[in-house]
This record gives C-alpha cells, sequence and structure tokens, in this order.
C-alpha cells in the first residue's frame, strides 16, 4: 500500500505560533523565502524564521497576484502597502487557490467610481471575521474625503453597496 506524505507539511513549530482564533483552522500553507504563509478560515498569516507571526483578516487584502515567473506572490494590503512572498515551490497550487477564494469570499459587493479630479475609489461591502458585513473605502492615490465634492460620490457609492445588501448607511 503506498504511503502518501505532504513535502511541504506546516512544521509544528510554525503552527503553534499561529494563534488561530477558536472555530478557525488552516486551510492552505506554502514555505516562502524566509518563513511561512498560512491561509485559515478567518486570517492571512505571514510567519518569518524567528520574527513574529504577522497576522491579517482577510479583509485587509485588498488584492493579490501570483508571478508564475518569479513564483512570487504579492499582496496588496487596504492600506497600500503591498508586501511580496516568494513561493519555494510553486507546483502546489493548494495555497495560491485558497488565498483567491478567502480573499474573494470576504467581498459582498463592491463598486468602483472616479472622484473629482479623476481618482478611482472602491466602496467594498466586506465581511469581517465574525461574519458581520462592514462597508470599506479603498482609494488608489490620494483621496481628499474633506472635499464636499469627493465626499459626495463616494457617500453615494457606499449608500449604494450598503443597499444593495439592505443594510441603513
Amino acid at each position: 500500500m503506498p504511503s502518501f506524505t505532504r513535502r511541504h507539511a506546516l512544521p509544528p513549530d510554525v503552527r503553534s505560533h499561529l494563534e488561530l482564533r477558536r472555530g478557525d483552522r488552516v486551510i492552505a500553507a506554502a514555505e516562502i523565502t524566509g518563513g511561512w504563509v498560512v491561509a485559515s478560515r478567518l486570517a492571512l498569516y505571514v510567519a518569518p524564521a524567528g520574527l513574529p507571526v504577522q497576522r491579517r483578516p482577510w479583509a485587509d487584502v485588498d488584492r493579490a497576484s501570483l508571478d508564475p515567473e518569479t513564483e512570487t506572490i504579492t499582496v496588496g494590503w487596504i492600506d497600500g502597502t503591498s508586501q511580496d512572498l516568494h513561493l519555494l515551490d510553486n507546483r502546489r497550487p493548494a495555497f495560491p487557490r485558497a488565498l483567491r477564494e478567502r480573499v474573494q469570499s470576504s467581498v459582498v459587493h463592491a463598486e468602483t467610481v472616479v472622484v473629482p479630479g479623476g481618482t478611482q475609489v472602491r466602496v467594498a461591502l466586506r465581511r469581517d471575521e465574525d461574519g458581520e458585513l462592514f462597508s470599506q473605502v479603498i482609494g488608489q492615490g490620494r483621496v481628499n474625503l474633506a472635499d464636499p465634492a469627493v465626499a459626495a460620490v463616494v457617500d453615494a457609492a457606499e449608500a449604494r453597496v450598503r443597499g444593495a445588501a439592505g443594510l441603513p448607511l
């Protein structure tokens, strides 16, 4: 009878530092340069060797992309920063697939609008770790919400997005 082993199973010492919340579980993990990256039901964990584990709920991920040539996943955070994660074995698609699925599942509805000045703003209805819905405004570049014309466009988009789910503004 053949024996099956998981070549890139998450090491126990890394798993022990994840501090998973009650009801959470690891979906997929991948070894990266200098550590591990882990997708759980509720959050994305980056566990660099010897450093504290970074835990970010899925609603903190704006976008993620995989460059198959460099085997690098670039995670764009909602604060406008990004993080490159170089996979050591890109032949195993479980982690990129889980990353995509978890980010998509956190977005319930989204609308992109152009505000005065030409900047794009995305207004999204997202699900937090407890399953509660909230609205999130993500701008590309500088967005001045103190400008009444900009605020009016963003507020209208937020009202439409929240209204689509039957939520009050």
